[in-house]
């Protein structure tokens, strides 16, 4: 089993920032990709961005230009940092990773964390 832990979330301003970061916990694991995805209030799950092992990014259309993904190997974390945060960036944010433990295939979410960006 592979764990994940989001932390960064909180209350901001309208274009303010903030940075998330998902920690993955476990044994014997190696992660594939890792990605963000954020569901607002009364809606569905959406996909923000993706970070493959080798660094390849890709994002929404609505985030691009103003969210980075970025990962730390060694740390098995991956961070997004939010700049000019827009009030429909409001929304619970989760962690998603995919890759093998102990030669099978995992795919762990984390717990999510609440943004909520004021106007």
């Amino acid at each position: 089993q592979v764990q994940l832990v989001e932390s960064g979330g909180g209350l901001v301003q309208a274009g303010g920032s903030l940075r998330l970061s998902c920690a993955a916990s476990g044994s014997n694991f190696k992660i594939n990709v890792m990605a963000w995805y954020r569901q607002p209030p009364g809606k569905q799950r959406e996909l923000v961005a993706t970070i493959t092992g080798g660094d390849s990014t890709s994002y929404a259309d609505s985030v691009k230009g103003r969210f980075t993904i970025s990962r730390d190997n060694a740390k098995n974390t991956v961070y997004l940092q939010m700049n000019s945060l827009k009030p429909e960036d409001t929304a619970v944010y989760h962690c998603n990773a995919q890759g093998f433990a102990s030669f099978r295939w995992f795919d762990s979410w984390g717990q999510g964390t609440q943004i909520t960006v004021s106007s």
